[in-house]
């Protein structure tokens, strides 16, 4: 039984990774997880200086998941050489390494220092705003997406990974524009902007009124992106959105994307990650497939 799934001349042990942000490098979960077992450790996202994030309160529970406005506070691409890649190489993951900005030249610092890094592959979260166009999020654009990518191609020692927004008109446009410009695979969805309203005090959740939603309500929206992008690229997709069990991740996989990944539901079960990896072991088995690879884009039209 074949598990191994390859993204642009990187080879995955399985198709199962940690969704950017809800893994922290690693560290925090390591006494739960066996991180040999992923395919690929995720980082939370990194920017050329700690960024301290937005006020609290920024996490609320809502039906079928979360909302999160925790701004990408992060200690910053210095930390994570020093500290946090270290630890990741201690075990037999791939690493790839989550990277945000306020500005292109912002993720060009960061892109430039991970160079000589024993990092496997980089993935850009467009969802960050732009400063420089009035906050508008790079990923929302198709010409600030084209423009970012092309930079960030031009310094890239590693494959890079374009993660997409899911706050666009046209998802399909978006992943063109990545791909014309030069990225090598794409990872999507990243969260829906929401809002919750407290209805005694007549006040906002969050301090920053909106956030993030994730969990397990975005998935029909995920999977029907994932799909949509699929047939309008040729270059690989990490699906990701409201994967709780390895049935959610093989809809995925059937659907288009050649990787999944975990993401909100690491708060609820800290073990999900490695039952995901089993669940698609089994789910073969039971289903005769001998190679993982069988099931993506499999779906039957």
């Amino acid at each position: 039984m074949n598990t191994k799934v390859t993204i642009a001349g990187v080879t995955f042990q399985n198709p199962v990774m940690t969704a950017s942000g809800t893994f922290g490098s690693g560290m925090e979960y390591g006494e739960f997880v066996d991180l040999n077992r992923l395919g690929a450790v995720v980082t939370k996202g990194v920017a050329n200086v700690p960024w301290p994030g937005n006020p609290t309160p920024r996490v609320a529970e809502v039906y079928g998941g979360m909302l999160n406005a925790i701004g990408l506070q992060n200690p910053g691409i210095d930390v994570l050489i020093e500290r946090d890649i270290p630890f990741l190489k201690q075990y037999d993951t791939k690493i790839i390494v989550n990277i945000c900005g306020k500005t292109v030249e912002d993720y060009l610092e960061v892109v430039e220092r991970l160079g000589d890094e024993p990092v496997d592959m980089l993935e850009i979260n467009v969802s960050c705003p732009n400063v420089k166009e009035g906050a508008i999020a790079f990923g929302q654009k198709a010409d600030a997406l084209y423009n970012i990518t092309s930079q960030i191609k031009k310094k890239a020692k590693q494959p890079v990974i374009m993660k997409l927004s899911p706050n666009v008109t046209d998802i399909a446009e978006m992943a063109k524009a990545a791909e014309a410009a030069g990225a090598d695979a794409l990872s999507m969805i990243n969260t829906i902007t929401g809002m919750k309203i407290d209805v005694y005090r007549k006040k906002f959740v969050l301090a920053n009124k909106t956030g993030g939603l994730s969990g397990p309500a975005i998935k029909p929206v995920a999977v029907r992106m994932v799909y949509q992008a699929a047939h309008a690229v040729k270059i690989p997709i990490i699906g990701m959105g409201g994967i709780a069990t390895a049935e959610d991740a093989v809809e995925f996989l059937l659907a288009g994307a050649t990787a999944v990944a975990v993401g909100a539901m690491n708060f609820v079960n800290p073990y999900a990650t490695v039952e995901v990896v089993e669940g698609i072991e089994k789910y073969m088995v039971q289903t005769g497939v001998e190679d993982v690879n069988a099931l993506i884009g499999a779906v039957v039209e």
